[in-house]
């Protein structure tokens, strides 16, 4: 059942994105933040079509650390599963996604990705990467907007960390703006390259921002990992003690 459920789910978001993204695209000439609000309409319908179909859901504690006054983060995110690629951009203000070349070549999907003015990386070429996130990022946060970024680079398995690179608090450290670190249980619910999905409650925490100014890269990564790997290992022992129960389903 769980894997005819996932098959409803990917059957539900492919046909929305065949709407979505074309339509994306004739918008392209319209503001990025117009853009944005409509492209992340197939965001809010993953999301609820996810708990409709599969009976997964979230919740999100530590919104007191959002900025409400407009000022552009860095978000650094734990990396588990698919899910917080959907979730991140409809829950935060307008941002641009750090991600590799490959992506924007699926149909429909990468097409929308595309039309948000995304940061994509080569990752064959690692120095040019590295400047290419350091311009292009520089740039967007002097726009208003936010960088999304996952340090590890790749989904790891819920209780495992990846290698953390130092693009993301390079940029923080050149720009001085603040990093929001975000970690979340996603990975038990949603494995990274799994199909079948768990029903449940992911639970994402939003921790206090980390300050830039003045500060080294590697003293920046050292403190956002060091926040992120305890709240995600806190996440995955607290789902630990509670069983998830059988659910229900239209």
């Amino acid at each position: 059942m769980l894997v005819l459920r996932a098959l409803l789910y990917y059957l539900g978001i492919g046909l929305a994105a065949v709407v979505i993204a074309p339509l994306a695209l004739l918008l392209w000439p319209l503001p990025l933040r117009w853009r944005y609000h409509f492209v992340t309409l197939w965001n809010r319908f993953a999301l609820w079509w996810l708990g409709i179909t599969c009976g997964l859901t979230h919740r999100v504690a530590g919104w007191e650390h959002v900025p409400t006054d407009g000022s552009p983060v860095i978000i650094f995110c734990k990396h588990q599963s698919a899910w917080e690629t959907i979730a991140l951009p409809p829950l935060f203000p307008p941002q641009v996604l750090v991600f590799k070349r490959e992506l924007v070549l699926i149909p429909f999907f990468g097409w929308g990705l595309a039309t948000l003015n995304p940061i994509i990386l080569d990752r064959s070429a690692r120095h040019q990467a590295l400047r290419t996130l350091i311009e292009q990022g520089r740039e967007r946060l002097a726009r208003g907007l936010w960088v999304t970024l996952f340090p590890e680079g790749t989904r790891v398995a819920p209780g495992s960390k990846g290698r953390y690179n130092a693009g993301g608090a390079m940029l923080a450290a050149e720009t001085g703006i603040p990093v929001l670190p975000v970690a979340h249980n996603a990975g038990v619910f949603w494995p990274p390259r799994a199909f079948a999905k768990r029903p449940g409650t992911i639970d994402m925490v939003i921790g206090p921002r980390i300050s830039t100014a003045g500060r080294d890269a590697r003293d920046i990564m050292r403190e956002a990992e060091s926040w992120i790997e305890e709240q995600s290992n806190r996440l995955l022992a607290e789902r630990a003690c509670q069983p998830i129960e059988p659910r229900k389903f239209p």
